[in-house]
């Protein structure tokens, strides 16, 4: 059974972009696990809750076999946030998938991740992609492996099941 790790900001998260991919993949008999900057309860944009059940900073990556970047506009906090970089730059070096949905890709290239690396997120993030090194793609959902990287609500069941397909679920 696969394990993941969703990573939601404390606030300001975006809900379907959470609440989507996060039942897709549960029907595919996944495990998910939320972490946010701190343990608790995290608000998202549109009034749903979530429980953080720990912090990014506590996250063994090679625990998980994804690594999932939810976004909304609160995913800003981190882009430059050290361990968020470090959960990233872990899943990666332990062999994970390593997947961002809407602004939240940026999180994965300030780590310098996607340096040519094929990646979209929401069309606001496009010059910053470019600016750490990413080819990108301005689809709805990219998948350049390990990496899979979504932009926007409207992509959240598809950002689902090619992350079900790359870890062999679907």
């Amino acid at each position: 059974m696969a394990h993941l790790l969703f990573v939601i900001a404390p606030e300001v998260f975006r809900d379907e972009e959470y609440a989507v991919p996060r039942e897709v993949l549960e029907g595919y008999g996944a495990t998910i696990t939320t972490a946010s900057t701190r343990p608790g309860l995290c608000s998202g944009k549109l009034g749903m809750t979530a429980e953080a059940t720990l912090s990014i900073a506590d996250a063994d990556p090679a625990a998980y076999d994804a690594v999932v970047f939810i976004g909304g506009g609160g995913a800003a906090v981190y882009f430059d946030d050290p361990a968020a970089h470090k959960l990233a730059r872990g899943a990666f070096d332990a062999g994970r998938i390593v997947a961002a949905i809407c602004i939240a890709p940026s999180i994965i290239a300030h780590a310098w991740l996607l340096r040519g690396v094929k990646a979209t997120a929401f069309p606001s993030q496009e010059d910053d992609l470019h600016a750490h090194g990413a080819l990108w793609s301005g689809a709805p959902v990219q998948v350049d492996l390990p990496f899979i990287t979504a932009n926007g609500p409207e992509a959240a069941h598809e950002f689902a099941r090619e992350i079900a397909r790359a870890l062999g679920l679907a």
